[in-house]
């Protein structure tokens, strides 16, 4: 047991702290540490190379959609704020705001951007004009600061990094269409990338974005059976146009308001990763977003051709556009085995002196501890992809089956609580009403996630309340 102290910096228990373990992990696999200023971060290399690889696979999606990336300033005139009411009133308890610049009090105050609604609108009334200026489709890669009361690493923290797409369109349908398709974006990212299932569906009117006609989002299970918002989009009709006055002349002759949308994702998606993926061990990384995809850790480094061969396969598997580490340092293989264990690497590759004479690396899996193969060294560059993608795949099928059975149908109150109470969302009837969500969240710390897009029924009645139910809904506690 001392000796695996040595390897290993120690971490909680997933099955009995998993808060306590989450926190140990982020820090501990130096993906994050804590910021100064209460509530903020300090992104390291190794979490920042795993955002770099989420914006990267991200970026490539929405060009392929026909979006273009542009930048908008993080100083908002307070004003602005101001003009569409709902969005001011959900917004207002996280705003931070700027009043003075040295000792001079500014004229008006400056909030500092929590998202961008307003001052994109602001810019599209200048530059929209005609109906042959639309659609207009522009995403920004930027910061937002929300005042946070409780604040955890990448889940909530006051400053966070993040895109906001922001389209005009100019019928309902179009902007509907786009809403629901940036969604399936998002969906297929993080089945084909993150490697973790989620559900999507319209958010309640209570849970909805402030400002917005509907809110839809995906909801991603975490391993303490809790629910992680992992990415939102947004229908918001005209609400914003017609109060930014934003107006195209159409072909018909007469001045309109466009239609908008809105949608974004997050660092939490690194949250998500880690919760919905890590184990006692630390993180396990899917590797289309590993910040290192394959590590080679020589054995008998001090034998004749041991680290001239490993180097030589560190370079002809860089070359192949892996992303690959060659640890030569002179801490212990056992040491070496454990950090990247913790650091969630998907591929171990061993190589020793009789790896050498038998023409092949010793390899272990990220999420098949325990298990040793070979690969031959003269195939490596082209057998490491299929790999990395058998590794994708087994983690998806986890996280799914570990989703499905931790989805329990229910009737009532009393089964619901039981549900969510055990690590479980509940699936279940709802009459609509905003009294019953504030009922459910007062009594329960419960929300309402999302309304599933095949509403056929699973009962009649609604599990709060019992009256005449009309949507089926999905239940659970949340970050």
């Amino acid at each position: 047991m001392a000796k695996e102290k040595e390897f290993v910096k120690e971490i909680a228990d997933i099955e009995t702290d998993f808060a306590q373990w989450y926190t140990d992990v982020v820090t501990k696999t130096e993906l994050v540490d804590y910021g100064p200023v209460k509530g903020t971060m300090v992104i390291r290399p190794y979490g920042y190379a795993i955002w770099e690889n989420i914006q990267h696979e991200l970026d490539r999606r929405f060009k392929e959609t026909g979006h273009q990336n542009a930048y908008f300033p993080m100083f908002i005139p307070y004003s602005y704020l101001l003009k569409e009411a709902e969005h001011v009133e959900g917004f207002a308890p996280e705003v931070a705001l700027v009043t003075h610049v040295g000792d001079e009090e500014l004229a008006e105050k400056l909030v500092v951007r929590p998202t961008s609604e307003t001052i994109i609108c602001e810019m599209y009334s200048k530059w929209v004009q005609s109906y042959r200026d639309l659609p207009l489709l522009i995403n920004q890669w930027a910061n937002v600061v929300r005042w946070a009361k409780t604040t955890r690493p990448f889940l909530r923290t006051s400053e966070f990094l993040w895109q906001e797409g922001h389209t005009l369109h100019s019928s309902e349908e179009e902007a509907m269409e786009e809403t629901l398709k940036m969604l399936n974006v998002y969906e297929e990212f993080s089945r084909n990338v993150l490697a973790m299932p989620v559900l999507i569906g319209q958010k309640s009117e209570k849970e909805k974005f402030a400002g917005a006609k509907a809110t839809y989002s995906m909801e991603a299970m975490m391993q303490d059976g809790k629910s992680l918002q992992a990415g939102t989009t947004h229908f918001f009709g005209t609400n914003f146009s017609a109060a930014f006055d934003i107006k195209y002349l159409d072909k018909d002759g007469t001045h309109k308001n466009p239609y908008q949308t809105s949608w974004g994702v997050s660092t939490r998606l690194i949250g998500a990763l880690i919760m919905a993926h890590g184990d006692q061990r630390g993180l396990c990384l899917p590797p289309y977003v590993a910040p290192v995809q394959a590590v080679i850790i020589p054995i008998a480094m001090h034998k004749g051709g041991v680290l001239e061969k490993a180097t030589e396969i560190y370079d002809t598997l860089k070359n192949a556009g892996i992303r690959v580490k060659l640890d030569d340092s002179d801490a212990s293989p056992g040491w070496k085995f454990n950090e990247y264990e913790m650091k969630g690497v998907p591929v171990r590759l061993e190589l020793g002196p009789r790896d050498i004479e038998n023409g092949v690396v010793t390899y272990t899996r990220r999420d098949k501890l325990g298990e040793k193969f070979t690969l031959p060294i003269a195939t490596l560059a082209e057998e490491l992809p299929k790999l990395f993608q058998d590794v994708h795949d087994n983690m998806y099928a986890k996280a799914k089956a570990f989703l499905d059975s931790h989805i329990k149908t229910v009737q009532n109150t009393a089964e619901l609580k039981e549900a969510v109470d055990t690590g479980n969302f509940a699936l279940g009837m709802w009459c609509g009403c905003r009294e019953c969500e504030d009922k459910l969240k007062a009594e329960m710390q419960v929300t309402t996630r999302n309304m599933p897009f095949d509403q056929t029924p699973v009962g009649d009645r609604c599990v709060i309340c019992g009256k005449p139910a009309k949507k089926k809904i999905y239940f659970g506690r949340a970050y």
